[in-house]
Formats: structure tokens, C-alpha cells, sequence
């Protein structure tokens, strides 16, 4: 079907269109932007830089995509954003480009960003990803798939959280989440499994037993955490989620919250 650009935007010509586009009143494409099938911008919508957008998007009014980061080691060339099929962009978003000329920033598929969010340079955000108004997220962050992300809850350059995590409002994530956790407060604290999402997502119950225990292991016993992680592997029957949980642990940089 025919791509629909109203007259009062402005789409360069280099800009690559899939079909069906629609691109609403007051809208800004640069020339290195791809848009993918049935992407829809609704109006005031800038998108910029070497930016991907997948099918299926929404971007709505006054979100930056693709804007240049904002960080100062930035020295030229062209680093890159890229968005997967069927994610919201919300109002006011922002979502930056990379730092170094080969990097991308990238966010998955089927993920809503809802208004003021902000994705930063180098950050990988995986699927079904929910972030509330206003949470941020600092440069080279790692969001795994369908976490969940409460308003105004901020995360610092490199930490990780971990899947089907959910962060409370306001949360301050200085440290790693391990998967599968609920977290909130500032200083952030994790507090047990994320049950309701577990049960969303169809995760049977013997490994959702398995995983309210191997939090128990790591947090309210007195072992350090290698040898937490040792018990956990020992006593507890074998799931991919499990297994997760403790290679997730066994890779932090930062440390996990405590």
C-alpha cells in the first residue's frame, strides 16, 4: 500500500520507507532512517540519525529517536539505533543513537516505552520490555526480555536487569537484578520472585518453588554468594530459568543487589 507522508513534514529523500508508512503532521525523517511496514508517526515525531525502525512501530508525538548521544567520548562518524517490530514510543520518549561510529543501541520487539522514557547510548533492551513514564535508563544498560520497569525508576551506566524482573517506581537499580526478581527502593532492595509475572508467562510451579528457593539461598542465608550459587546447583532441580538465575549471578561486574 501506498506510504502516506503529510505535507507538513519533512522526510528526506535518502530516508527508506516500507509500505503502508504513515507519517503524521509536523514530523522530521532524516536520511539514514529505515521504516519498516505499517510504522505509524503520529505527529511532532523526530526521527534521526542511523535509525532502524521495525514494523508495526507507533511513535507518537514529540519523541526523539535516534537523536545524537549524549555522551561527551562521542567524536564523529555514525553510530546507530535500532528498534524491533511492533514497539510504542510513547510521547516525549527519547531514544539515543550510539557513542562510537560501529555501535548501535538497540531495542527489542513488542516493547512499550511510555511517555518521557529515556533509552541512552549503547543500551540493549530486549522484547516485550514495559518501561513507565519517566524511567531511565544511563548509557550501556542491559534490559532482558519482558521486564517491567515502574515510573520514574532510574538505572545506572551498566547495570543489568534481569528477565521478567519488575522495578517499583522510583527505584534506584545502582547494581545488578538478578532475573525473575521483584525490586524497589532507593537504595534498591530485592524482595522475592516475581510471582504474577511468572505465572503470566506460564513458568510451571515446581520452578517457580525452585526460584522463590534459590532466592532464599542467595538472600536471607548466611553463604557468600559463589557458594550460594554452589548450593543452588547442588540441591535444586535443574530448569533453564534456574540455570539462568545462576549464570546470571555468576556474570555480574557490578555485583547484584543485596
Amino acid at each position: 500500500m501506498a506510504v502516506e507522508i503529510h505535507p507538513s513534514s519533512v522526510v528526506d529523500p535518502g530516508a527508506r520507507l516500507g509500505e503502508d508508512v504513515k507519517i503524521g503532521p509536523f514530523c522530521v525523517v532524516g536520511p539514514e532512517v529505515v521504516i519498516g511496514d505499517r510504522t505509524v508517526l503520529r505527529s511532532h515525531a523526530s526521527v534521526t540519525g542511523r535509525t532502524v525502525l521495525g514494523s508495526g512501530c507507533e511513535v507518537w508525538p514529540f519523541a526523539s529517536v535516534g537523536g545524537k548521544t549524549q555522551d561527551l567520548k562521542y567524536k564523529g562518524g555514525s553510530p546507530g539505533l535500532r528498534v524491533g517490530d511492533n514497539t510504542v514510543i510513547r510521547e516525549c520518549a527519547t531514544l539515543s543513537c550510539a557513542t562510537y561510529a560501529d555501535g548501535e543501541t538497540r531495542v527489542g520487539s513488542g516493547c512499550l516505552l511510555m511517555a518521557y522514557v529515556h533509552v541512552a547510548h549503547d543500551c540493549i533492551v530486549g522484547d516485550r520490555v514495559i518501561m513507565a513514564n519517566n524511567a531511565t535508563l544511563a548509557g550501556h544498560v542491559i534490559v532482558e526480555d519482558d521486564a517491567i520497569l515502574g515510573g520514574m525508576a532510574g538505572v545506572h551506566q551498566f547495570v543489568r536487569i534481569g528477565r521478567m524482573c519488575i522495578l517499583g517506581g522510583c527505584t534506584k537499580a545502582v547494581k545488578d537484578i538478578p532475573p525473575f526478581m521483584t525490586a524497589d527502593g532507593d537504595p534498591v532492595k530485592v524482595y522475592g520472585t516475581n510471582k504474577i509475572g511468572l505465572e503470566r508467562h506460564g513458568i510451571s510451579p515446581d520452578t517457580q518453588k525452585a526460584l522463590l528457593k534459590a532466592y532464599k539461598i542467595v538472600y536471607r542465608s548466611s553463604l557468600l554468594t559463589e557458594p550460594a550459587l554452589e548450593r543452588i546447583e547442588a540441591e535444586l532441580p535443574h530448569s533453564p530459568e534456574l540455570d539462568h538465575f545462576v549464570a546470571f549471578i555468576r556474570g555480574s561486574e557490578r555485583g547484584i543487589a543485596r
